[in-house]
């Protein structure tokens, strides 16, 4: 018997092309073939640190949504706590990184790119958004990083040594193992959505990648 098609593997399948360009960007690609110019790394060290600040009011409100909208026994609240957590450790692995490089986080100024990221970020938190078209984003956001990290860890990567670590962090097996289970949670409130809400969470997703490639865009292009 055929596996039912998820929605998520619809979606994914039918914007390959945008999806493709969030996780496979020339930005990523110069992390893989080893040749990236280190004050473009440096850049999205700084800017991804802004973005990581603005990022758990979000997750928060994400973990708030689930509380008020998810059945207990899916364990969605303990799926997205455990994000939360994470945080913490992610925001002090960027200091320790931004102190390695040489760079003033405290002199950082958001860019545009960045800033338009951050206010869709923002719009999410909103009671008015739903909990599935939040954790569409969620997951979404979570799944392109660790997809295009992973990427720089395949065995024919030229990836420098110095960066391993920041590859591994996103790009690790158990960091995929959790971006699973956000599209376990995507997919099971999706199953249950109105037409209204699987449209807007679909456009949501569609932002997300948008975002992702203007993100790494600003990143490489240093503009």
């Amino acid at each position: 018997m055929q596996a039912k098609i998820t929605v998520t593997e619809t979606w994914l399948r039918k914007h390959r092309h945008l999806y493709d360009g969030a996780t496979r960007h020339p930005f990523i690609r110069s992390i893989r073939d080893g040749n990236i110019d280190i004050s473009a790394f440096k850049t999205w060290l700084g800017q991804d640190y802004i973005f990581v600040r603005a990022f758990v009011p979000f997750v928060a409100s994400v973990l708030t949504k689930a509380y008020k909208g998810s059945d207990d026994g899916n364990g969605d609240v303990e799926v997205i706590l455990g994000g939360v957590a994470a945080l913490h450790d992610e925001i002090s692995w960027f200091k320790k990184e931004a102190f390695k490089w040489g760079v003033q986080l405290s002199s950082i100024v958001p860019q545009k790119a960045n800033q338009e990221y951050c206010r869709f970020l923002e719009s999410l938190i909103s009671p008015e958004v739903e909990y599935t078209v939040a954790a569409v984003a969620f997951w979404a956001i979570e799944t392109i990083y660790q997809e295009s990290f992973a990427h720089c860890l395949e065995d024919d990567s030229k990836t420098p040594p110095e960066l391993k670590e920041t590859c591994q962090r996103w790009g690790s097996e158990s960091f995929g193992e959790y971006c699973n289970s956000l599209r376990n949670i995507v997919d099971r409130q999706l199953e249950k959505a109105s037409d209204d809400v699987i449209t807007k969470a679909e456009a949501t997703l569609l932002r997300v990648l948008e975002h992702e490639v203007d993100f790494w865009n600003m990143s490489h292009r240093r503009t």
